[in-house]
């Protein structure tokens, strides 16, 4: 057997196919040359890659049955040794993992919105007290505005959803939600309750305290109005009412059976400076804790951690300062038992908590006390200890975190890297894909490697490889993915939802922060006597030639995606109009088919249908159809449909990518709104100056204008002339840096006889207080009805008449809100032209302003433009219409 291994490693430079000669016919499909794939590699590197492949085979003469299973199960298989970094815990981190694996206690912060948590809080309790920590927030804030980007609603919600995770990555706890929507802002709990639905929601929060089992509960806000917002209100209300539900368990019976009931210990809140600006750590009742203290082991303050963490909320501008020194954050008592100076009072926080844990913790008091930071392997095995000790646990929530961290534990030590990257980012049922894996020891202790397996893949095979000390194996294979495998769609998006919940009908989803990973990877690996398994998602990683290495999930996608150019289309008479379809493949496979647009009745399509042909992954068409709209006025929903051997494919795949979250992948229907009016036009020319983003600019496209969106230094007196309005982008005031020195130039645009429309501002942070031709005051008046009444106070005025006739009919069908930050104090020449107000509440009639400024029109709206006119609402597009014509539009003749 000597001789036949001898053989085989002098015949390094020969292919495998010669290699083999008869044992790669039965072993191996010939598709690897190791001339082509080693000759590059260093020689004593490369004849490690023959020694490895040496053994596959001696082993192979041995077992040989049991080797021709192992290698079909891996057709394509090799090693070779590349290098490659990942982010591993320093030494000092393993130190505070090892010093948390003596913790048991546990703290959830409940709250209402992403960037309500107080990262202050949950920083120290994560990496001061070393407990368990974790966020709930009731919605994704998917009602907010967004700083960096257009995205609103449901994808604003998918960005915060993921700042929120990122926050969490940097701070040390972990994240939930529940089912309720972000409606935007809301005046009252009830009004939050009746939207969301209350008892489901109510479920949710119960849920997550029965999974979590917290000993502590805190909420930022108290259960009144002082919490400012009906949301915050009604996230408070719902933690003091499942403080009590939880421990029932006659209540959601169907969650005891899986989970058992909980009783947390005590409930406080954490109390907010802008609704007791008094309290101190004297104050009686009071709990204070000093956050601002230093931890030396993370080189950071708490307060420093927390700053980084709030600042993860980029789309809301959230960024903060670090800050260092003794700092307090308050809390008072609400439910439960009461506490005098700490929260924890009266918890067992040792394993004693658990029973036949008092073992656990002297075995870890050792193993930190034994920690050396130079030679982190020397803990691996009295780590296997502990994890043996917690394995003869009795299950429970203890048993399973304190697992999972030394497991951790175990990993990090060994510095072992464990990887699986994929060839495509994106991935079809039953496809195709080559995945490397990637897995390497940096310790002197020896790690076996025995299996991998991927239920994903349906893969599982077994072998021996030997993990030397900084070697690093890769394996290279070729697998289908599952054909039962569904979608990647973000799980609480993949079905039409009502304003206030979503809809989730896989209940075991329920209160998780996200999907799991698409595709996953078990790698078994020995040390010693001592086995485990390593659970990896796969990955897809490139390199940019300015940021260097990136990463982004494997996410699971249709084979075939369609997009539609534009998400509403306005129809402003019967005449047809030019429509684009973009289909795109994610299969290897050819796809073949028709595809075909559906249309409200007495619409039409030319052509009607449109054969296709795609050959191969990554290949796009563009197709383009007229459409002939009819002559009523209609607001409706175009889709477009490709049909391949019978089945259909209506979703396009959409990414939102920005550089501090994950990229992420949604499937939204392949449709678009149709909105069919008799809308007329004044001007051709509209110059746009963004501000925080919106898609007013693809909305006046639609209508038929063109749009200049300026550049800050193309705003001259000059180019104005050539415009016909200018429209200020929502929050410009607040975000354009350079708005004051052009603002004189566009004052002087409207004295001239333009228009300008600024859209809303918020009252803080404007960047220059000269932003219109007469005083002006902003508020946070808003009206958040959408249905709310809409009175015209001058029906006549000529912005409501030409050229086209307001009525209240065209306050109909409005989203989400009315409109946010009225001005509330206007000089004599503006003329207020609407008037509307939330139940209950005063008039509010600064929603839509103008001034006529020398041979101009100064138009200042607090109406939300930039959230009714990406859906499509009629009336919304004939109102701004109206706004940018000003001036331009002749009254018809009598």
């Amino acid at each position: 057997m000597a001789s036949n291994y001898t053989a085989f490693a002098s015949a390094r430079q020969k292919s495998i196919t010669d290699m083999f000669v008869i044992p790669s016919r039965i072993f191996f499909a010939p598709t690897i040359n190791m001339t082509n794939d080693c000759k590059h590699l260093p020689e004593p590197v490369h004849n490690i890659v023959i020694h490895i492949i040496g053994l596959f085979y001696v082993n192979s003469q041995k077992t040989h049955k049991r080797m021709r299973r192992l290698l079909f199960s891996i057709p394509l298989l090799f090693v070779s040794f590349i290098s490659s970094g990942q982010q591993q815990p320093d030494a000092a981190q393993i130190k505070q993992k090892l010093k948390k694996l003596n913790v048991l206690g546990s703290v959830l912060y409940v709250a209402a919105h992403p960037d309500d948590e107080n990262t202050r809080v949950i920083s120290f309790m994560a990496n001061d007290k070393l407990m368990e920590t974790a966020y709930l927030a009731m919605t994704r804030g998917d009602g907010g505005q967004n700083l960096i980007g257009p995205e609103i609603r449901d994808l604003l919600g998918l960005i915060r959803t993921q700042e929120l995770l990122a926050a969490r990555r940097i701070d040390g706890g972990q994240q939930f939600f529940t089912r309720a929507i972000d409606f935007g802002f809301s005046k009252s709990a009830d009004e939050a309750f009746k939207i969301w639905n209350k008892d489901e929601i109510l479920s949710d929060v119960v849920k997550v305290f029965r999974q979590y089992q917290p000993d502590v509960i805190i909420t930022r806000f108290p259960p009144d109005a002082r919490a400012g917002h009906g949301h915050h209100t009604g996230s408070a209300m719902l933690a003091l009412e499942a403080f009590d539900i939880a421990a029932q368990s006659n209540v959601y019976p169907d969650q005891v059976k899986e989970f058992g009931t909980w009783q947390v210990k005590r409930l406080y809140t954490n109390t907010g400076r802008w609704w007791n600006n008094s309290i101190n750590e004297n104050t009686p009742g009071i709990v204070a804790l000093n956050v601002g203290t230093y931890n030396p082991l993370l080189g950071k303050s708490i307060t420093e951690i927390a700053a980084l963490s709030s600042s993860q909320h980029k789309s809301q501008g959230w960024g903060r300062p670090g800050q260092r020194g003794n700092d307090h954050e308050f809390f008072e008592y609400a439910k439960g038992e009461k506490a005098n100076k700490d929260l924890f009072e009266g918890i067992n926080t040792t394993w004693a908590r658990v029973k036949g844990g008092s073992k656990v913790q002297t075995v870890v008091t050792k193993a930190i006390q034994s920690f050396d930071d130079e030679h982190p392997e020397a803990s691996v095995p009295i780590l296997f200890q502990i994890r043996k000790e917690i394995l003869n646990l009795e299950n429970g929530v203890w048993k399973s975190r304190k697992l999972k961290e030394v497991e951790q534990l175990i990993q990090d030590c060994l510095g072992l890297h464990l990887e699986v990257k994929a060839s495509e980012y994106w991935i079809s049922p039953g496809e195709e894909i080559q995945i490397n894996v990637e897995a390497i020891n940096r310790s002197k202790v020896v790690v076996d490697l025995l299996q991998l397996k991927s239920q994903d893949l349906s893969m599982d095979s077994t072998f021996l490889l030997q993990m030397k000390d900084n070697v690093s194996n890769v394996l290279k294979s070729k697998k289908n993915l599952l054909a039962s495998k569904s979608y990647s769609d973000p799980y609480w998006l993949q079905k039409s939802h009502e304003p206030g919940i979503f809809n989730v009908t896989d209940k075991s989803l329920i209160g998780k922060s996200q999907n799991d990973p698409a595709v996953m990877m078990e790698f078994k690996i020995k040390v010693g006597e001592e086995s485990m398994v390593v659970i990896k998602p796969v990955i897809y990683k490139w390199t940019d030639p300015v940021k260097g290495e990136l990463w982004r999930p494997v996410e699971i996608v249709p084979p075939l995606s369609v997009d539609l150019a534009e998400n509403v289309l306005i129809f402003n008479d019967d005449q047809p109009r030019h429509v684009i379809v973009r289909m795109k493949s994610a299969s290897a496979n050819a796809m073949k088919g028709e595809l075909k647009l559906q249309l409200p009745t007495d619409w039409s399509s030319e052509p009607a249908t449109i054969p296709f042909e795609l050959k191969s992954r990554g290949e796009e068409m563009t197709f383009d159809f007229n459409i002939h709209p009819a002559k009523t006025e209609i607001t409706s929903v175009l889709r477009a449909v490709a049909e391949v051997n019978g089945k259909k494919y209506d979703r396009a795949i959409k990414t939102l990518a920005y550089d501090h979250i994950p990229t992420q992948t949604f499937l939204p229907p392949a449709e678009a709104k149709l909105a069919r009016i008799n809308l007329k036009k004044e001007g051709n020319l509209v110059g746009y100056i963004a501000g925080a983003g919106d898609e007013i600019p693809k909305a006046l496209r639609t209508i038929g204008y063109e749009v200049w969106e300026m550049k800050a230094e193309e705003i001259t007196q000059d180019n104005l002339k050539r415009v016909d309005a200018v429209v200020l982008g929502i929050r410009a005031l607040n975000v354009h840096e350079r708005i004051r020195y052009f603002m004189p130039a566009l004052m002087e645009y409207v004295r001239l006889g333009g228009t300008l429309v600024v859209q809303y501002n918020t009252d803080g942070r404007l960047q220059t207080s000269n932003f219109a031709p007469f005083p002006i005051t902003l508020s946070r008046d808003r009206v958040t009805d959408e249905n709310a009444g809409v009175r015209i106070l001058k029906p006549d005025h000529p912005l409501l008449s030409l050229p086209n006739k307001i009525s209240a009919r065209d306050f109909e069908g409005w989203v989400q809100e009315r409109g946010l930050y009225f001005p509330n104090k206007w000089d004599p020449n503006y003329e207020a032209l609407l008037s509307m107000n939330d139940n209950g509440e005063p008039a509010k009639d600064g929603g839509l302003l103008i001034a006529k400024y020398g041979e101009g029109h100064y138009v200042y709206t607090g109406l939300s433009f930039f959230r009714q006119l990406p859906e499509g609402v009629s009336g919304a597009y004939k109102l701004f219409t109206n706004i940018i014509s000003l001036g331009k539009a002749k009254k018809p003749k009598s």
